[in-house]
């Protein structure tokens, strides 16, 4: 019985090129592409971004208007600030969302009652079991070996 091959990569091959040979490749693609955006086509055949597929089809001599080119680079620019500022929001939002979890009376706030009063672990308690654990985690000292 034939051995099974092992981690077999499910990607095509062109799409794992490095530039090197993508661009020995792109020689012979080239000629037989007939859509009508070849820095698109480009970039999904070889799975590059933007700003690789300009640069590569520059080498490869072909000519792609640069108001074209600009107006996609500046929208990939818009698209990273935006990702960026989401980034950003959402950290905020989680850090946010920490600070309302305790107060001056409170180490933890588990909810609020209908009254609009918090309730949770109080900075005693806290500190209680944060005592308790590190001594649960200290090792005994007993002196003696127990197994003669």
């Amino acid at each position: 019985m034939a051995k099974k091959k092992r981690g077999q990569n499910n990607t095509p091959r062109r799409k794992r090129f490095n530039r090197r040979q993508r661009l020995d490749s792109a020689r012979s693609w080239l000629p037989t592409y007939d859509g009508g955006n070849i820095a698109k086509a480009y970039r999904k055949h070889y799975s590059v971004d933007w700003p690789t597929a300009f640069r590569e089809l520059a080498m490869l001599g072909v000519e792609i208007d640069p108001e074209y080119k600009e107006q996609v680079l500046e929208s990939v620019r818009g698209q990273a600030e935006a990702r960026k500022r989401r980034r950003k929001e959402k950290a905020a939002q989680a850090e946010g969302m920490l600070e309302h979890c305790q107060d001056e009376n409170f180490a933890y706030i588990v909810g609020y009652t209908n009254w609009g009063f918090p309730y949770g672990v109080t900075w005693e308690e806290w500190e209680e079991m944060e005592t308790s654990e590190l001594e649960g985690l200290e090792p005994e000292n007993t002196g003696t070996n127990s197994h003669r």
